[in-house]
């Protein structure tokens, strides 16, 4: 049977590979199933952990209210009138502040789209 210490050992190996692995990737918002064409239910899944996550329709000058966020990566935003599309994001990265990207949304993207922020995750 395994000592208490070589299971703390194995399991900090894995947490460190499991960081290692998100390290340096680029951001990526995948459309969730279920999102409709005027984004008025928005589902956006990322690809690396992120917090945080709000949009901006087009001509606003604030973010709406933080999307809901769920297990595994995804966030949620119900509107009951269509959004103003492009749309921009915010999002925080543990340790690391809020990143913007402006119109990165484009109207009408249909689940299942990437879209690239081309901000890289150094969690």
């Amino acid at each position: 049977m395994a000592s208490s210490s070589s299971f703390l050992l194995a399991m900090a190996a894995l947490a460190a590979l499991f960081a290692v692995g998100f390290c340096g990737n680029t951001v990526t918002l995948t459309v969730g199933k279920g999102t409709t064409s005027t984004y008025t239910h928005l589902v956006l899944v990322a690809n690396v952990p992120i917090h945080e996550l709000a949009i901006r329709e087009k001509g606003a000058a604030e973010f709406l209210d933080d999307m809901k966020e769920s297990p595994a990566m995804t966030f949620t935003q119900d509107s009951k009138a269509p959004l103003k599309a492009p749309l921009s994001v915010r999002f925080s990265v543990k340790g690391g502040g809020y990143r913007n990207r402006d119109e990165i949304f484009p109207a009408g993207l249909k689940p299942g789209s990437v879209i690239k922020t081309d901000i890289k995750f150094e969690g």
